[in-house]
C-alpha cells in the first residue's frame, strides 16, 4: 500500500470534527460584518434578538431600518407601495443576514459558484440557508399585495441615480406576480441566499429569520446539526485535491 493512503484516511477521519468546529459561531467576510461575533446590547428594533451575540454593530442595525439603507443604497420602495408588514419581514431578513453568527454552514466565497462577481468589500455570502416553512409563508402572505418590478433583487437594477430603480421596461406589479409561491419569494429575492425548507419551526432542522429574544436563539442548534452533518466546502475541496495529487508523489 502506498505511503500516502494512511495519511489520507486519517484526514478523512478527522475531517467532520474540523468542519463542525470551524463553521460555528462565526461572521462572514463581508462589508458590514464584524470579524468575530460578540455582545451588542444596543441593537435596533428588529435586530435586537442578536444582541447577546452578534456579527453586526449598532450602526449596521440602525441603517438596516432606513427606507434607503446606506448598507447597500437599496430602497425597498422602488415601486412605491410596500405594506408595513412586508417591510418588517425584509428588515428582519436583513438583520438575520447581517447579525447572525449561525450561518457558518452556508457561507461560501463570493464568485465560487461561477455566476457572480464580488462587490467591493464582499468576500463571502450565504447560499441556501434553509428558512423554516412558516417564515416563508408569513413573509409571502404579508407581501403579496405590495409591489415590485423584479424577482431577483441582487442585480439588474438601474443605479444611475445612486440607488436602485426599476430597469427600463420592468413593470411594477404585485409581489404575487413575480413570486407566485412562498418558496419563490424566499429563494429568488436574493439569488438563493435562502432556501425554503419543508421543515417547521422548533423542528431543529430549519432557521428562523427572527425569534423572541427571551426564548433564546433556536438557530444555534440548527447550525450545529448542519455543521456536523457535512464537511465544510473549503476542507472538502482541499482533500479532493490531495487525493488527486498524492499518487504522483509516491
Amino acid at each position: 500500500m502506498a505511503w500516502w493512503w494512511p495519511l489520507l484516511l486519517e484526514l478523512l477521519t478527522v475531517m467532520p470534527t474540523w468542519a463542525g468546529d470551524e463553521l460555528l459561531n462565526i461572521c462572514m467576510n463581508a462589508k458590514h460584518h464584524k470579524r468575530v461575533p460578540g455582545p451588542e446590547d444596543k441593537l435596533y428594533e428588529e435586530c435586537i434578538p442578536w444582541k447577546d451575540n452578534a456579527c453586526c454593530t449598532l450602526t449596521t442595525s440602525w441603517e438596516a431600518h432606513l427606507d434607503v439603507s446606506p448598507l447597500y443604497n437599496f430602497s425597498l420602495f422602488h415601486c412605491g407601495l410596500l405594506m408595513p408588514g412586508c417591510r418588517k419581514h425584509f428588515i428582519q431578513a436583513i438583520c438575520f443576514y447581517e447579525c447572525s453568527p449561525n450561518l457558518g454552514p452556508w457561507i461560501r466565497p463570493v464568485g465560487s459558484l461561477g455566476w457572480e462577481e464580488a462587490p467591493s468589500g464582499q468576500g463571502e455570502r450565504v447560499v441556501n440557508a434553509p428558512l423554516c416553512q412558516e417564515d416563508c409563508e408569513e413573509w409571502w402572505e404579508d407581501c403579496r399585495l405590495s409591489y415590485t418590478c423584479k424577482s431577483n433583487w441582487r442585480g439588474g437594477w438601474d443605479w444611475s441615480q445612486g440607488k436602485n430603480r426599476c430597469p427600463k421596461g420592468a413593470q411594477c406589479l404585485p409581489f404575487s406576480h413575480y413570486f407566485p409561491t412562498p418558496a419563490d419569494l424566499c429563494e429568488k429575492t436574493w439569488s438563493n441566499s435562502f432556501k425554503a425548507s419543508p421543515e417547521r419551526r422548533n423542528s431543529g432542522r430549519c432557521l428562523q429569520k427572527w425569534f423572541e429574544p427571551a426564548q433564546g436563539n433556536p438557530n444555534v442548534a440548527v447550525a450545529r446539526l448542519f455543521a456536523n452533518s457535512a464537511p465544510s466546502w473549503e476542507l472538502s475541496y482541499t482533500l479532493m485535491v490531495c487525493s488527486v495529487f498524492l499518487p504522483f508523489l509516491s
